[in-house]
């Protein structure tokens, strides 16, 4: 583990502690089992929100595309009664607005951020005009919790979200599309000159994020027997403080499966904490914000202290100049 997933692991188990002095019921199986849910698709869409990161780029669109996601899925389900049908259908539009993005990205060259940002407010309006606000009701039974008994969905949601984890970290870790992404966000240019293709690297990891939104958004949906057209409001803040907090460096290239999945469970551990210690729920957002600036500005100190060859971040050789 790396120092940053071993500070995040440590707070993780300073806030059980905390929590089990200070309100017991916090770990109650109902509440934990909430989390759990909860949780779940946020890592989904932070897994995806990382790879983006690691060539250097950046997605706040993903609350905006999560809630249109829904609603298609939703309304498909409605008319067809088919979970794989609503998941087809959900994804196809996530790889679209994704691919949309990333092409404008790698082939426009507009900043990303700006590029995501447009979406963020463009695709959320678009939807409150399309649905007039009105939600997605009366969703089939074959749709909520997948078709099976409450008890089970847990599991097969769980086990979804553990595959996308395991695969993910395997085409990191083992496959030459994977270094593809560390070499991009570690410097375009020289890997470019290296033969990788980078617009289509970019363009690619930006259609597999939408990919991975629109799978999160038919997880959540199937929760409940109604989709509200404003789903999904806020998950960016939550996504981008996760992967941050978790390692992931702003600028790309640094990055982990591990790290994500430990920033998700940290930053949706806080937001029933402070219900439970009955503080109010505005502060969650106020902690995210900050969690992204010390994150943020830690990175920014480590690079100045490592190209200076100062510190303990700076190479070997570096240092004994």
């Amino acid at each position: 583990m790396t120092a940053r997933e071993t500070a995040v692991a440590a707070s993780l188990g300073a806030l059980a502690i905390v929590m089990a002095m200070v309100a017991p019921a916090y770990f109650a199986p109902g509440n934990l089992r909430d989390l759990l849910l909860s949780s779940l698709p946020v890592l989904i869409v932070a897994i995806g929100s990382m790879l983006v990161i690691l060539t250097g780029e950046i997605d706040i669109s993903c609350g905006s595309m999560f809630a249109i996601c829904s609603v298609v899925a939703g309304m498909v389900a409605k008319e067809t009664g088919s979970v794989t049908l609503a998941l087809l259908a959900a994804v196809s539009a996530g790889i679209t607005l994704g691919s949309l993005a990333g092409v404008a990205v790698a082939y426009g060259r507009i900043p990303s951020i700006v590029v995501t940002l447009a979406m963020l407010v463009a695709l959320r309006d678009g939807l409150r005009w399309a649905t007039g606000g009105a939600w997605v009701t009366d969703l089939p039974r074959a749709f909520q919790w997948f078709g099976l008994e409450q008890e089970a969905y847990p599991l097969v949601a769980g086990g979804l979200a553990l595959g996308v984890c395991l695969v993910t970290a395997w085409v990191l870790r083992s496959t030459a599309g994977g270094r593809w992404l560390y070499a991009v966000g570690s410097n375009a240019g020289a890997a470019r000159l290296a033969g990788i293709r980078v617009e289509r690297v970019k363009v690619a990891t930006f259609a597999l994020a939408g990919a991975l939104t629109a799978t999160a958004a038919v997880i959540n949906a199937a929760r409940f027997s109604q989709v509200p057209s404003n789903t999904g409001l806020g998950l960016e803040m939550k996504v981008v403080a996760a992967v941050v907090v978790g390692g992931a460096a702003v600028t790309g290239g640094v990055g982990t499966i591990r790290g994500t999945v430990l920033g998700v469970l940290l930053l949706g551990a806080i937001g029933p904490a402070l219900t439970f210690m009955g503080v109010t729920a505005y502060w969650e957002r106020a902690l995210q914000g900050a969690i992204i600036l010390a994150a943020v500005g830690l990175d920014a100190w480590r690079t100045r202290r490592a190209s200076q060859g100062t510190g303990p971040f700076a190479p070997a050789a570096v240092r004994a100049k």
